[in-house]
């Protein structure tokens, strides 16, 4: 993956995104359990009006994981293959990081990771339970609700693409950004449980 360069939100970014997720849907279809299968359009990509690095991440969330070789045999016929990271110990590529506050159950952030580089997209594919699952569609739409922090987390966001345009391992990027996402972590729970009610 290319180091972090934001650019200006692109419109045509959630049709994009959709069309993926439908390639990736009709793959796995005949998935035991597919009927319960959620596919979402997350990351600043998915906020209207963000300003975002141009790579669409998606997610699929199902209720038990197939092996990483299985899923890659299904998603063959799309432009989806394994994702290795930049690193052996790249965040986010075969588990994700309990939030703050979060169960520390290793199983529950379990993962499988693709990319799509001819159409400059992430594929997560997360468990049901997985509370990182959970937590990254409501900060999603907690942006989508909240202008204001949606243009702080921009200008946040240009700044550390600017200090890590020069540096030799992108997730240098991608770590940088906590800061933020634990500064908001409870207003995003907060909202999200309100909204629920």
């Amino acid at each position: 993956m290319p180091p972090a360069v934001i650019v200006d939100h692109d419109p045509a970014w959630p049709v994009r995104a959709q069309r993926l997720l439908d390639e990736v849907g009709a793959v796995f279809a005949p998935l035991a359990g597919s009927d319960r299968f959620a596919y979402e359009h997350i990351g600043s990509t998915a906020v209207p009006g963000l300003a975002a690095k141009p790579f669409l991440d998606l997610q699929v969330r199902m209720p038990s994981l197939p092996g990483l070789a299985e899923l890659a045999d299904v998603l063959a016929p799309t432009p989806f293959v394994v994702a290795r990271g930049a690193r052996p110990d790249s965040p986010g590529v075969h588990r994700d990081t309990p939030r703050p506050g979060d169960p520390t159950d290793a199983a529950l952030y379990e993962k499988r990771l693709f990319s799509a580089p001819t159409e400059a997209a992430i594929l997560h594919v997360r468990r049901t339970d997985s509370p990182f699952a959970g937590y990254v569609v409501d900060f999603r739409d907690w942006l989508r609700h909240h202008a204001d922090q949606a243009r702080r987390y921009e200008q946040i966001k240009r700044a550390l693409a600017e200090l890590h345009a020069g540096g030799p391992d992108y997730d240098d990027y991608t770590r940088a950004k906590s800061a933020f996402l634990d500064e908001v972590q409870p207003r995003v729970r907060d909202w999200a449980r309100n909204r629920a009610q």
